[in-house]
């Protein structure tokens, strides 16, 4: 027994140092990301010409004339910002001026990153510590922030490394508060933190907080006095600065309510009300969660309210946002990830991905910075530390792949496959996201019409040679009857997008371990789909000259200029091959089949992709080969996904029984393994 203990021992203490290994791999790895997203940013920043640099923010000419910072409203920081950037404009070229800002920039960022990590409460897993702030750079090299805060002029970084060094790396007392009230010179919203250091006993780093506060605006005004008059009495603080309050980029209650359409003393009174009721809010959480031990989400929740409150919240202070993901929301342990990946998409891609271009969400899609920054201030559940599931949260149920019946195809389980209902917000999120940079790349994938059109008589040729070139046949046939045209007119722009929702609708809510199935092999089929989109620009019929086709669906198109026709300013109109079209109604017709419980059911299912190939053909939006690669596509989907988690029906894997589990949704998801 001791010769076995000594070799388990020996074998635990390997994989120890096996695991160890790994994270360290992974460390450097994402190390590694995170210092190329870095030359990315920069290499983009440095774009701007160098004699650019500072010429529209007045500050070339140093301290010695005042009252020039806000002439072209270009300049958004404060007259102490602009006395101390000043004299960085006379000391060195603007080229190595430009390269050195950039570098500052994003060492600040890094620094802002490594900070914050390590100020995450304890206990602190070894693989967080290890792996958190290379991953917290490369998102926030990604960041919209970020990537607004490196251009000329913008200190909105240093404000954020100031009060993290104050809260995490200074000692408390006076140089703690000299840290935050520089922090709040820089970005007067930030003296915020001042109530947050004395609602949690810090009074003395309060006060001096609001000293060098005082001090430093005391100084900005003795020198620029002109610049100082102008930014605090006719601009109210930076208000119009850097561009209309009302814009985009203002994302705080005054320009959301601006863009709502209120102005005067309504609008400023409701402003001010709601600003007073988030600050109540936001500073009584962050009380609470600082004395849980969550000071970091304390530092956060306050920095989020601070953006919201301010006049003008411009996008590159919203880095305050990310830091949120700091704290945990939810019992159980699929809901973990709802917060964090809606901060990250929320703060690295344009509103116009989150959510379509529809006027009835123009309110919400104009406004998603400060909504995520509201939310984690005032709203988002973060659990305390006392919680029992702050460390244990009610576990995945998954399972495990059933013998395969094709014996020699190989199994590589990549992932398990969860077997509970995913996140209804998170999955219409990332749904929508994917569509999103779908339709982005699609757009962008080559549309050289004399290489489509090459490509498009090679297609003709071949289906001549096999026998199937049908499509001039068909569409005059539908074309000489009114009632069939208007029909697959119809079915073709109605049906492509709402059968599959409505299929992975009616799996979410009846079939859960089913819907993930399904789910990967339509994305995965549609990401494959891309790259023949790239790799085969495609002309379809009714986009060839000469053959006579009809564009049933579109109208009339100028061949000698096919950018004529109205769907060409919103899609690419060579990307033909594979044909989605068909690809996704063949999808459809699979997991109808398989899945239905019905006979009646799984014929509607087959007879979907029957009519949509007629429709395709029909129409003359496709030819008949186009249908062929859609199908190769889906098949591969299907495939990977049959290769990489194991075949549909699974075999339960319980975890330990534990009383918290217990619960109404059991039944269901044993229920999802029966079937």
């Amino acid at each position: 027994m001791a010769e076995a203990a000594e070799h388990g021992g020996a074998s635990g203490h390997a994989g120890v140092l096996g695991g160890a290994g790994r994270l360290g791999a992974a460390r450097l790895l994402l190390w590694a990301l995170a210092a190329v997203l870095a030359v990315r940013q920069a290499a983009s920043v440095l774009r701007v010409p160098p004699g650019e640099w500072f010429s529209d923010l007045h500050l070339s000419a140093g301290t010695a004339v005042p009252g020039t910072l806000y002439d072209a409203r270009r300049f958004t920081g404060t007259p102490f910002a602009g006395l101390v950037l000043k004299p960085l404009a006379g000391l060195a070229a603007p080229a190595s001026l430009e390269v050195a800002w950039t570098c500052a920039t994003l060492f600040l960022v890094a620094a802002v990153g490594v900070v914050a990590a390590r100020g995450l409460p304890d206990p602190v897993p070894r693989r967080t510590a290890l792996l958190a702030a290379p991953v917290l750079v490369a998102l926030m090299m990604v960041s919209l922030p970020v990537r607004a805060a490196a251009f000329p002029g913008q200190t909105a970084v240093m404000p954020v490394l100031l009060v993290l060094l104050a809260f995490f790396r200074v000692p408390g007392g006076k140089p703690a508060g000299l840290l935050v009230g520089l922090a709040a010179a820089l970005q007067p919203a930030l003296l915020l933190f001042a109530p947050l250091l004395w609602l949690t006993g810090r009074r003395p780093t309060a006060r001096a907080a609001a000293a060098t506060f005082a001090g430093a605006t005391a100084l900005a005004w003795a020198a620029l006095p002109r610049d100082s008059w102008t930014y605090w009495i006719p601009h109210l603080a930076g208000t119009g600065l850097g561009g209309s309050p009302e814009g985009l980029a203002n994302q705080s209650f005054h320009g959301a309510l601006l863009r709502f359409g209120l102005s005067g003393p309504g609008e400023i009174l409701l402003y001010a009300a709601l600003a007073a009721a988030v600050t109540w809010a936001a500073l009584r959480r962050a009380a609470r969660y600082a004395r849980d031990g969550q000071l970091l989400l304390a530092v956060a929740v306050t920095g989020c309210a601070a953006v919201a409150v301010s006049p003008t919240g411009w996008r590159h202070q919203l880095l305050w946002v990310l830091l949120a993901v700091a704290g945990k929301v939810g019992k159980r342990a699929a809901d973990r990830r709802v917060w964090p990946v809606a901060v990250v998409l929320a703060i690295t891609l344009p509103s116009a991905v989150l959510l379509p271009n529809l006027a009835a969400l123009a309110p919400v899609r104009d406004n998603v910075p400060l909504l995520a920054a509201v939310a984690a201030a005032c709203a988002v559940p973060f659990l305390p530390r006392s919680s029992p599931y702050w460390r244990e949260p009610v576990p995945t149920l998954y399972g495990r792949p059933a013998p395969a019946r094709w014996a020699r195809v190989p199994l590589l389980p990549f992932w398990r496959r969860a077997l509970s209902r995913p996140s209804l917000p998170l999955e219409l999120l990332l749904i929508r996201v994917g569509y999103s940079i779908y339709s982005h790349i699609r757009a962008a994938a080559p549309a050289s019409r004399s290489l489509a059109e090459r490509n498009g008589s090679r297609i003709h040729g071949a289906e001549r040679i096999l026998g199937i070139d049908i499509e001039r046949a068909v569409n005059r046939a539908v074309v000489d009857t009114p009632w069939l045209e208007a029909f697959f007119d119809f079915y073709y722009s109605s049906f492509h997008f709402v059968v599959p929702l409505a299929i992975l609708a009616v799996l979410y809510r009846r079939r859960p371990g089913d819907y993930r199935w399904a789910r990967a092999s339509l994305g995965l089929a549609t990401v494959i789909a891309l790259a023949g989109f790239w790799l085969f620009p495609l002309a379809p019929p009714r986009l060839m000259p000469g053959l006579g086709f009809v564009d049933t669906v579109h109208g009339a198109q100028d061949l000698a200029n096919p950018s004529y026709g109205a769907m060409t300013a919103i899609s690419n109109q060579y990307a033909a091959m594979p044909s989605l079209h068909f690809g996704w109604s063949l999808w459809c017709g699979v997991v109808v089949v398989v899945l239905a419980p019905k006979g009646w059911q799984k014929l509607l299912g087959a007879l979907h992709p029957l009519i949509t190939v007629c429709a395709i053909v029909a129409t003359a939006n496709h030819w008949v080969l186009d249908a062929v690669g859609g199908a190769a596509v889906v098949a591969a989907g299907f495939g990977l996904v049959h290769v990489l988690s194991g075949p549909r029906r699974l075999r339960l894997v319980l975890p330990a029984p534990r009383p918290v589990e217990a619960g109404a949704g059991e039944p269901d998801r044993l229920a999802a393994v029966r079937r």
